[in-house]
């Protein structure tokens, strides 16, 4: 019996430590970043293949967009107006792939019916942030139905000339609602000949989101695309900084759009390369 219960004991406490290890967070979580990937970096497979790659690159989190086919056994796309049999389909294919969805974009409607059928699937889905670029025209009822629904909208900046590609735009549209403020993609930033920092300190306050890449112009061409993050022209370092300085919370999607068919393994050097900059950044201030 003395044995027995030694042996027990033994495999308890090695349970537990497996458990602990399991259970140790990243350190960006206490800051309350939410690290994880826009399913459209993913956008040539289905939601559910999307779910298993963000697994594999060492994140928890999805933005989901509107149109990816769902997968997994599950007929139909990532639309908004999905039923709520589907719905509940879809949740637990999320939770079964241990991811938590936090937002879900760029998206629009064009009537308040349709809003309102957003904002009603978002609150369904335990949706944090809903990414969208709303006319001008649309604002006063987006920002209501923020309120009402107490779910945030963040202005995402497509490149120049878009409706937000610029920070003083989205300064604007807010116009001092508490749940509107900006889905900042510091890689359309750079593409419209922005400074990242520079953007972000615009918008002290009001950044609810990102969509985050490191972007390298060194294309025949001349345009812009995707590199490891802390090898381009976002400053990374510089914007974690002031993402920390401004004590910034909420989800932060890595949105890698290059190398389409196999790009896994740089958003998982990317976060891992993200982890080691937020430590480093931590530690400096």
């Amino acid at each position: 019996m003395k044995h027995t219960a030694k042996y027990f004991l033994c495999g308890l406490l090695l349970s537990l430590g497996a458990f602990s290890v399991q259970a140790q967070k990243n350190p960006e979580d206490k800051a309350g970043w939410r690290l994880g990937a826009q399913s459209y970096s993913f956008r040539l497979f289905s939601f559910a293949d999307a779910l298993r790659k963000i697994d594999s690159c060492g994140l928890k989190y999805v933005e989901a967009f509107p149109g990816q086919t769902i997968g997994g056994g599950i007929e139909g796309k990532m639309d908004f107006t999905m039923d709520a049999a589907k719905r509940q389909q879809v949740k637990k294919l999320i939770k079964d792939k241990g991811i938590t969805i936090v937002a879900y974009g760029v998206v629009g409607a064009k009537t308040e019916e349709e809003w309102r059928t957003l904002f009603e699937f978002a609150k369904d889905m335990g949706v944090m942030n809903i990414n969208s670029e709303p006319s001008a025209a649309q604002m006063p009822m987006v920002r209501k139905l923020a309120e009402e629904y107490k779910i945030n909208v963040a202005l995402h900046n497509h490149p120049k000339p878009s409706r937000y590609w610029h920070p003083d735009t989205v300064i604007a549209a807010i116009a001092g609602s508490k749940y509107v403020g900006a889905c900042a993609d510091i890689g359309h930033w750079v593409r419209s000949g922005l400074d990242p920092v520079e953007c972000l300190k615009k918008l002290n306050g009001h950044v609810i989101g990102m969509h985050f890449k490191d972007v390298k112009k060194d294309t025949p061409d001349g345009k812009y695309h995707d590199v490891i993050w802390g090898t381009g022209d976002c400053k990374v370092e510089a914007v974690l900084g002031e993402l920390k300085r401004q004590k910034f919370k909420g989800p932060i999607s890595a949105e890698y759009e290059y190398h389409w068919e196999n790009n896994g393994p740089e958003i998982a050097e990317s976060a891992k390369n993200f982890r080691e900059i937020y430590t480093r950044v931590k530690a400096s201030q």
